[in-house]
């Protein structure tokens, strides 16, 4: 296995995981390799906005071993599995405001004792911050028309200074007629009035019409 970032690793074109969990436990039918005695989780980018932008030639990871990340948009947990392998000494917070998925979230977080599922509305991080308190990542995969607007009002509450954010950005839930470069080009104005975009690039066609930046938070 080559490692492509601490927690990533490559191997026949294919990004994996080191499996945190009990050995031969699988989550989402990923496959699992072996090698050298550890265990490994395959790493779909047609299912993560985080494994497509690794793939498309993300520059940084900035989640680490020991991370406190807030996830918003955890859904069913695929992705937020994948982070809570790679912050395995970490916690991830996953939030999502849907009922039916946090359950999914619970059976996940059961077998991942790192993840904390969370039954909240991104809009109000207020409502949770109590929670979380400050984190050193937000990570966003929210398909709502204020996507930006959510994204900076949780790294403004919750972020530290000097930590990261990380936003997939889906075009077709902020306009469906609108061309989608044009979209992420704007979105990029707006993050860049109160955050240092360090990386920005599209997803397709592995994730279509969703665009990946990478923020990081002035530390004063």
């Amino acid at each position: 296995m080559r490692q492509v970032f601490p927690g990533v690793f490559e191997e026949n074109r294919r990004l994996y995981t080191l499996n945190s969990g009990a050995t031969g436990d699988k989550l989402f039918d990923e496959d699992l390799v072996t090698v050298d005695s550890r265990e490994y989780r395959g790493w779909n980018p047609l299912r993560s906005k985080l494994a497509a932008a690794i793939v498309k030639g993300l520059p940084q990871l900035p989640i680490r071993k020991d991370s406190k990340v807030l996830y918003l948009g955890a859904a069913h947990g695929y992705t937020p599995s994948f982070v809570s392998d790679i912050a395995s000494e970490g916690i991830v917070f996953a939030v999502d405001f849907a009922p039916r998925v946090v359950r999914d979230l619970v059976f996940v977080a059961e077998k991942r004792k790192n993840i904390l599922p969370l039954l909240a509305d991104a809009n109000h991080p207020e409502l949770y911050c109590g929670i979380t308190g400050a984190v050193d990542v937000v990570y966003q995969d929210v398909a709502q028309r204020n996507q930006v607007d959510i994204f900076l009002k949780n790294c403004n509450v919750l972020l530290k200074p000097g930590g990261f954010g990380l936003l997939a950005l889906k075009a077709r839930s902020v306009d469906v007629l609108q061309n989608p470069q044009g979209i992420f080009l704007v979105a990029k104005k707006e993050l860049e009035k109160k955050l240092t975009v360090i990386d920005y690039r599209l997803l397709s066609p592995l994730q279509k019409d969703h665009a990946f930046f990478v923020c990081e938070k002035p530390k004063s």
